[in-house]
């Protein structure tokens, strides 16, 4: 023992050493978070399908899908099956979610885009989507003014996360021309919960044809992508047809052969 220290003891560590590696180290994990993530938009233009599959365990309106469902394992064996992109629904209170279920997604290796899954009112549900791994967030325009909407999207683009931002009905047109990088078309009425898809028809007329088209809910069957497809639509978000299957992934692969 050290002349100077008392028995039992040690020797003080050099902290400048213990500080230098703790320091670089967190520099790596800075550099990781801020790596270019894979693009939603990308995929789906280069994508045959265009589908996002969901993991979603619970909504409100119907309880529990499937809370079971394992969030290191679905939305692998989702990309495996030939999803585009996997959308992950974060909500803890209404929808069964967390945001570790993306963390745990990236770990198990799923390296296609994962959108952030929520309901986005504020700049720091962002940086929890970016810290997360996400590459995108869902901003829905019935919840945000223009004004905000506008600000998210410029907040999202500087944290090198991409938006898909939703629309419901022609009262948010005016949300069109903001610099979204996809936009979104929920089949579902949030007041009611009732869907229809024949909302995504209807809207498709009346949006800029140079934008990037993704409909939401309600498609349950390989005729309805190709029929939105020839609609001007790229992506096709579907949770609950995949969700509520013992295998949501096995599902997904039966539903792309029959495409």
């Amino acid at each position: 023992m050290p002349v100077g220290f008392p028995a039992g003891t040690l020797p003080p560590y050099d902290m400048t050493d213990i500080l230098h590696t703790i320091i670089a180290h967190k520099k790596e994990e800075l550099a990781q978070m801020r790596a270019p993530k894979p693009s939603l938009r990308e995929a789906l233009l280069a994508s045959s399908t265009g589908i996002i599959a969901e993991f979603k365990r619970r909504s409100p309106s119907k309880g529990w899908i499937h809370e079971s469902a394992s969030p290191s394992q679905v939305p692998l064996s989702y990309q495996q099956a030939g999803a585009a992109a996997i959308s992950i629904l974060t909500d803890q209170h209404f929808f069964g979610g967390h945001d570790d279920f993306i963390r745990e997604a990236r770990r198990s290796g799923v390296t296609i885009p994962i959108l952030y899954k929520n309901f986005v009112i504020d700049p720091m549900q962002l940086y929890e989507a970016a810290l997360c791994g996400a590459s995108a967030v869902l901003l829905i325009a019935a919840v945000l003014s223009r004004e905000e909407c506008a600000a998210l999207i410029e907040q999202a683009h500087d944290l090198g996360l991409e938006v898909l931002l939703e629309l419901h009905g022609e009262h948010e047109l005016a949300y069109a021309d903001l610099a979204a990088d996809c936009i979104g078309i929920n089949n579902r009425n949030l007041g009611t919960f009732d869907v229809r898809v024949e909302n995504s028809f209807r809207m498709a007329d009346r949006l800029p044809k140079d934008c990037l088209l993704v409909s939401e809910s309600g498609i349950d069957a390989p005729q309805t992508i190709q029929a939105l497809r020839a609609a001007g639509f790229r992506g096709f978000l579907i949770g609950e047809t995949f969700m509520r299957e013992e295998d949501p992934a096995a599902r997904l692969a039966q539903f792309i052969k029959t495409l």
